[in-house]
């Protein structure tokens, strides 16, 4: 594999760009904003998503899809969740039917509760998907500090090829075919790391942060379950690791938005205020959309849900959580 193209020039697709790069592979980014793909041919840098990163100089970009696309030996999919499916269609258009998409994306699609792995397959039913996960800040892997991730994908010759292309010594890429049991981490992990960052906008100590992460992992676990996850891979990389990174740093969009959040801040000025999207707004009206569907109780999620869609007040919701029967650690 010599050329990635990489649709989504945010700070994840921009750190990501460098990956590929040092990894030797010629590297096209698209931006959906004119100006940033300005900035990266020209500057070499990203100061709208990832400032203060130097980027390596054959990293090229384009504000077009199909021009990222183009010659390309895989994609890598790293647009906002809820953009998969309108990206996937327009790439349709353009691509060959065999090119590989990797999901860098973490969520569920609000409008069908689908996985994101389900959202390429019904839009692009012939492309072979990967989905690429794990405890991963953007800032950290564009400056080449040690990493691991997980690579998930049922055709084992395509994530050994992926794998191959992508890893370096210090982005470590630990394959699996859970395809499923990745992408529910990610997903989940979003919305507890809300809960956790309310935890600590409200001042209720590390006690009660370190229950929310434990209880949380027991929600991911109940719905990677129902959607045939393996238990071992929720407690692997892409699991219980991006749980814990996501839910104890200032870094992480989703924990520091419900910091916000517990300090008593709207949710619209905190999101008017910000470039990024904090993907555990949208997955927690999906989380709870997609648990509702499959049977699963998840209260932490539920919880989130209400405060961030429905207007819930926080203390009511905190102490509503407080509130519930304790039971054995296995079934609760």
């Amino acid at each position: 594999m010599k050329r990635i193209g990489i649709i989504g020039a945010g700070a994840w697709g921009t750190a990501l760009a460098m990956v590929a790069r040092r990894a030797g592979l010629d590297v096209i980014i698209q931006a959906h904003e004119p100006e940033v793909a300005d900035a990266i041919n020209s500057a070499h840098e990203n100061p709208t998503y990832l400032p203060g990163v130097k980027l390596d100089k054959k990293i090229r970009a384009t504000a077009e899809v199909a021009v990222a696309a183009a010659g390309a030996e895989a994609l890598l999919l790293v647009m906002p969740s809820q953009f998969v499916r309108g990206v996937c269609r327009t790439l349709a258009m353009s691509v060959k039917p065999d090119l590989p998409a990797v999901i860098c994306a973490k969520g569920i699609e609000q409008e069908t509760s689908a996985l994101l792995s389900e959202v390429v397959a019904d839009a692009l039913p012939e492309t072979p998907v990967a989905v690429l996960s794990g405890p991963t800040f953007a800032i950290e892997v564009a400056r080449n500090l040690p990493t691991g991730v997980t690579l998930a994908a049922k055709d084992e010759k395509l994530a050994v090829r992926l794998s191959d292309a992508l890893g370096t010594p210090r982005f470590r890429i630990y394959r699996s075919d859970d395809v499923a049991g990745v992408q529910i981490g990610g997903a989940v992990k979003n919305v507890i790391a809300i809960a956790c960052g309310i935890v600590e906008g409200r001042r209720m100590g590390e006690n009660a942060r370190a229950t929310v992460i434990t209880r949380g992992l027991a929600e991911m676990a109940r719905l990677g379950a129902a959607k045939g996850a393996r238990p071992e891979t929720l407690m692997g990389l892409s699991g219980i690791g991006d749980l814990t990174l996501t839910c104890n740093a200032m870094q992480s969009r989703n924990f520091s938005l419900g910091v916000a959040l517990g300090r008593g801040e709207r949710l619209a000025d905190i999101m008017a205020a910000r470039a990024s999207v904090a993907e555990g707004v949208f997955n927690a009206a999906s989380v709870t959309e997609l648990a509702r569907r499959v049977g699963v109780d998840m209260p932490i999620c539920l919880a989130v849900d209400g405060i961030i869609n429905h207007f819930s007040d926080i203390d009511a919701a905190i102490e509503g959580l407080l509130s519930r029967p304790v039971g054995v650690m296995e079934t609760a």
